[in-house]
């Protein structure tokens, strides 16, 4: 891919990407102070202000290199700071709070979806500040469309359960004592596991794929019903 190209996907894919993994980042740290814990909030991280979030390898030169090699941006911010010993209710917490980040991103495909459906089904044409420069809708279309696959796939990526998702911490959540242990035991395996299919993905075996699936149908699905719904 050439360097124009490679800029053209960064403008169309990083506001979609963005938003993800801030709302994502801020979602955990809004719900743990719902549980009594402040932490997040103390360290200035309880805030939509991108630079608050951003880090320089998964933010920035992960999602680029997935784009040069012709993947989508996928990647993630600086993990919010969390202290479970504050929660009120330790269990639910934990679950909670690990499951805001995904709820969020689901939450935000399906107004990405929407957005997109408005855009796709008006056949308009957008005006920047008054310039005689206009875009097509499709453009706009376009960049609501990642918008939508680009999270509903990184909450897919963080219900895996596999650390150090969220998926892990939620299904810690509701596992006894000795289940627990064993779960500690095997997560380290689980790990080299993952890597592998990532590895086997880029090998042109698919399994990683296989495992989002329902996810990409799942942004199929709210784009198509709100295609349907104003078209």
């Amino acid at each position: 891919m050439d360097i124009q190209g490679l800029l053209f996907k960064i403008a169309i894919m990083a506001p979609g990407f963005l938003l993800a993994i801030v709302v994502h980042e801020y979602a955990h740290g809004w719900m743990a102070k719902k549980f009594g814990d402040d932490t997040a909030e103390k360290a200035g991280r309880l805030t939509l202000n991108p630079v608050s979030h951003l880090e320089l390898v998964n933010s920035i030169i992960i999602p680029v290199v997935l784009l040069w090699i012709g993947g989508i941006a996928i990647g993630a911010a600086k993990p919010v700071p969390v202290n479970t010993r504050n929660f009120s209710n330790y269990k639910k917490g934990l679950f909670w709070v690990a499951f805001a980040g995904p709820l969020s991103n689901l939450i935000l495909g399906t107004l990405f979806a929407l957005f997109f459906a408005l855009s796709y089904t008006s056949g308009s044409e957008y005006l920047f500040d008054g310039t005689p420069f206009k875009v097509k809708s499709f453009l706009i279309s376009q960049m609501f469309q990642y918008g939508v696959i680009i999270n509903f796939i990184l909450a897919g990526f963080n219900l895996i359960p596999v650390p150090p998702f969220d998926g892990s911490k939620m299904l810690a959540s509701q596992l006894k004592y000795n289940a627990l242990r064993r779960y500690e035991e095997i997560s380290q395996y689980l790990v080299y596991i993952f890597w592998g299919l990532i590895i086997l993905s880029f090998m042109g075996i698919p399994i990683l794929n296989m495992i989002l699936a329902p996810f990409t149908y799942m942004a199929q699905l709210a784009i198509n019903f709100f295609v349907s719904l104003f078209g």
